[in-house]
């Protein structure tokens, strides 16, 4: 693993804070907390593939 995963978590993090935030200060707080999940759910598939390469090594090491 390497610090590119960790470069575009916090990228994704920083565009959805200042989109948030932006949304926030126009009145649309319904749009801004959509945004907000769709954030979440996108770093959160970005970590699924991560796992399932982390299982699969960890099955090769102990020989499952």
């Amino acid at each position: 693993m390497d610090i590119n995963i960790i470069l575009k978590i916090a990228g994704v993090g920083v565009l959805v804070s200042v989109a948030s935030a932006i949304l926030n200060k126009s009145g649309r707080d319904e749009q801004a907390m959509m945004v907000t999940v769709a954030g979440i759910l996108v770093v959160m598939l970005m970590l699924v593939d991560e796992m399932g390469t982390l299982f699969d090594t960890v099955q090769s090491v102990f020989g499952f």
